[in-house]
């Protein structure tokens, strides 16, 4: 007799909906062609199913509703501030807080201070405001992540990992006085939403102690880095990610943190630190790009909400029930035959655009194509994460092709059932049924900075 295995439900209740509308096939391929074939110009309104990003899309909760109604908006020493401050304090250990009005303002702040002109910022691969606001600074951005990040069918369960051995190569070629620190992101983005590992980031901090080099943590997603963690990483499976997740933060010297993503609230950010002096010239700057030292951009009500998301989204019933949504419509796929990026990744399943449609050259991008075709199949939005969001190489003006040519399935947090799961598994399988006809795109219009959110394409002959 076989045993039935017990399935798992979310740490959550509904009391509350928004409407959706499905639109017919041919509304869909005017509504693509009006956004030049970018799922970034098309309208909400339009969309069935939105994967598009996990930043500022989740759900908060009636605990974080109710704080809303609390907002202090007080210009100056908003008691919100204060409850923020002691949230950061409590469960990532820095001292010191800037608020912003989200991750990029935060990437800027931390791009100018530390930044010279001439400088190299290592990194666990690429993200792309990180890459421009570093260049923006007079830096270059180096990859110093493992190669097996750049290889999707790789199953390495720490592929955030940085390679010491590159890392050494940079120092020694430039000169440690040249790295002003190193760019290490959780749960990387880039790369399928995969993971770095303690072990790793305990090699990390004594090489950086050694070489006095700071190490910056993007900690957007670290809370389910720290899941990883647990699940992964022998000698972890009983500590909680609460824990893992502070662990991470005490080996590191600053953050920036977008909270729209782990923090669970629709718009917000900031720069943390432990350096004083680092902390009174984030301050002074903040109040030229975001707002005064206790707001940096963000409402008061605002910062409530994310005090109250943060508590809420280290717990494992959280981290259990996000990720495992993920890992069940990668799953789905996989059993479909679907080529993704292994292992499943924390916020997003990630299609191999390259061996979806190995017929486009990648010049022809084959990621944007996707990310098209399936907002016409089933009014399925995502995004493209290859050759139009690397940009352009700035010496040679080409297009940088990078290894990994994605689109990137993404599941907004407490937002989306199951059953919405099966309909994106299903519309995957039938674009992938009908692929060896579909066609690539031509880029007719590239803005300066940023590319993948405003450029337009139209089909090729």
């Amino acid at each position: 007799m076989s045993v039935r295995k017990h399935s798992w439900a979310e740490p959550y209740k509904i009391k509350m909906v928004e409407l959706l509308t499905m639109t017919s096939r041919e509304e869909r391929m005017e509504a693509i062609r009006e956004a030049g074939y970018n799922t970034f110009l098309t309208k909400s309104k339009d969309v069935y199913i939105d994967l598009l990003t996990d930043s500022g899309t989740s759900a908060m909760s009636d605990r974080q509703w109710a704080g809303m109604m609390l907002g202090d908006e007080a210009y100056a020493g908003s008691e919100n501030f204060y409850n923020l401050e002691e949230a950061v304090r409590k469960y990532y250990g820095y001292r010191y807080l800037v608020p912003t009005h989200q991750g990029r303002g935060a990437e800027n702040l931390m791009s100018q201070l530390l930044i010279k002109q001439g400088d190299c910022i290592p990194g666990n691969m690429y993200f792309t405001t990180t890459r421009l606001h570093q260049e923006l600074a007079g830096g270059a951005f180096v990859d110093v992540i493992i190669d097996e990040a750049h290889d999707p069918d790789s199953p390495h369960p720490f592929k955030g990992n940085v390679d010491l051995d590159k890392l050494d190569r940079l120092v020694q070629e430039v000169g440690s006085d040249r790295v002003p620190y190193i760019s290490l992101e959780g749960n990387v983005n880039m790369a399928g939403g995969q993971p770095f590992s303690l072990a790793n980031l305990r090699k990390l901090r004594a090489y950086c102690d050694e070489h006095d080099i700071a190490i910056m943590l993007d900690a957007t997603r670290t809370m389910e880095n720290a899941y990883f963690i647990r699940e992964r990483e022998a000698g972890y499976e009983n500590h909680s990610v609460r824990e893992i997740f502070r662990d991470i933060c005490d080996m590191t010297d600053g953050c920036t943190m977008s909270a729209k993503k782990d923090g669970l609230v629709n718009i917000g950010g900031f720069f943390a630190c432990n350096d004083e002096e680092l902390f009174k010239r984030a301050q002074n700057l903040v109040v030229v790009y975001e707002g005064l030292h206790t707001y940096g951009g963000m409402a008061g009500r605002d910062m409530e909400a994310l005090a109250r998301g943060i508590e809420e989204a280290i717990t494992e019933d959280h981290q259990a029930a996000r990720i495992g949504q993920v890992r069940y419509l990668g799953e789905h796929l996989q059993n479909a035959g679907i080529p993704i990026v292994q292992p499943i990744g924390s916020h997003a399943v990630f299609l191999d655009a390259r061996r979806f449609l190995p017929h486009l050259d990648q010049d022809e991008y084959p990621a944007q194509t996707l990310a098209a075709e399936l907002y016409i199949e089933a009014g399925v939005r995502t995004m493209e994460r290859g050759n139009v969001s690397a940009g352009r190489d700035p010496e040679t003006g080409q297009n940088r092709r990078p290894a990994l040519e994605l689109v990137r399935l993404t599941i907004p947090r407490r937002v989306y059932t199951q059953a919405h799961m099966d309909v994106v598994t299903d519309a995957v399988v039938d674009v992938w049924n009908r692929r060896e006809s579909i066609k690539g795109l031509k880029m007719v219009y590239e803005p300066e900075y940023l590319r993948f959110f405003q450029a337009r394409f139209e089909p090729l002959d």
